[in-house]
């Protein structure tokens, strides 16, 4: 896989595969979001790079990655936005579809007020959202199960930053980390959502989503608990994306 130096400081390892319409692909397992993610519920870029244009990118700071680049205090949901955004440019990019997994869904949202126009719609799938009842779960999250790899992997980082970017980054959120209820209440872009019900992807948030969210659609749930019940989750988005597509300029 190639990888696109953006800056002196920030260098992104991308997979880029098949052809058409585009199709921005955020994997999940939070920080450790990658190019792929053998653990997700289905391979996103086996199912659709025979349709469409598939892209996805290792999170400058995923330990499993090889992207590097520095942590960004002062915007830290904007620091990954904008190097997703400067990805999409280098590649010749301006229009997408983009199917995001668990962290996915607060990077899409992001992306949504960073580019307004750029997404021609959007798949949600184990979409992350703060659980009121247990507002801190993603810094001890990350603190538990990321921060371990991330330091064993880079020693430029130190405990000592790493709770300061995660409280940076996770402290204050609500509902989907990035967006307000009234920026979903107004967004007109096209959105299906495949809920979820752990801490991390509460079937809640999912659900407020959808009913909030116009032009938004819900698939069947449980979706992963069966192979036959993920094949229909996919077909679903199948059909989804292509009632979405553009028409020929």
């Amino acid at each position: 896989m190639p990888f696109f130096q953006k800056d002196k400081d920030v260098r992104l390892h991308y997979r880029d595969e098949g052809s058409g319409f585009p199709l921005f692909i955020i994997y999940g397992g939070g920080l450790n979001s990658a190019a792929s993610y053998p653990a997700g519920p289905f391979d996103a870029f086996e199912e659709f790079k025979s349709e469409y244009r598939c892209i996805s990118m290792d999170l400058r700071i995923s330990p499993v990655g090889q992207s590097s680049g520095p942590f960004d205090y002062d915007q830290p949901w904007n620091a990954h936005t904008s190097d997703q955004l400067a990805l999409l440019d280098h590649l010749g990019v301006d229009r997408f579809f983009v199917m995001g997994f668990c962290i996915g869904n607060p990077l899409i949202w992001n992306l949504m007020q960073r580019a307004p126009g750029r997404i021609v719609a959007a798949v949600s799938a184990q979409p992350s959202g703060v659980d009121p009842q247990d507002p801190d779960f993603f810094q001890k999250n990350n603190l538990a199960k990321w921060a371990p790899d991330l330091l064993a992997k880079r020693p430029e980082f130190t405990m000592e930053m790493v709770r300061r970017y995660l409280g940076r980054m996770y402290s204050n959120v609500d509902f989907v980390l990035t967006a307000t209820r009234d920026y979903v209440r107004n967004c007109q872009t096209p959105l299906l959502v495949l809920p979820d019900d752990v801490p991390a992807h509460p079937y809640a948030v999912a659900m407020e989503m959808v009913s909030l969210a116009p032009n938004a659609q819900v698939s069947l749930f449980p979706w992963k608990d069966t192979k036959e019940n993920t094949k229909l989750a996919v077909r679903h988005v199948r059909t989804f994306l292509k009632a979405n597509r553009l028409p020929p300029s």
